[in-house]
This record gives C-alpha cells, sequence and structure tokens, in this order.
C-alpha cells in the first residue's frame, strides 16, 4: 500500500529535483523512492513508532 509524504525542502532542492527528473524521464517520487532504497537498512532496535 503507497503512502503520502509531505517534506518541506527549499525551492534550490525542489528545482534539483524537477530537473533531475526530467533529465532521467522519470517522476520526482520515483527519484526519491531510488535515493531511499540506496540508503543502509536501520536495525531494527532503533526503529521506533510515532
Amino acid at each position: 500500500m503507497k503512502k503520502d509524504l509531505h517534506i518541506r525542502i527549499t525551492e534550490r532542492r525542489l528545482n534539483k529535483l524537477r530537473l533531475l527528473a526530467v533529465e532521467k524521464e522519470k517522476t520526482i517520487t520515483q527519484i526519491v523512492e531510488e535515493l531511499i532504497d540506496t540508503l543502509p537498512e536501520p536495525k531494527r532496535e532503533n526503529i521506533t513508532q510515532p
């Protein structure tokens, strides 16, 4: 199931994301998901539920 994520970033970073998405012919969502996938897996004991 997909969830929404709302973040506040600078206009400069948003423009960078937009340009990268156009260059790669991907959506901003795809770019962000790929970046998240490159992060190391967190250790289970460090995960907290809000």
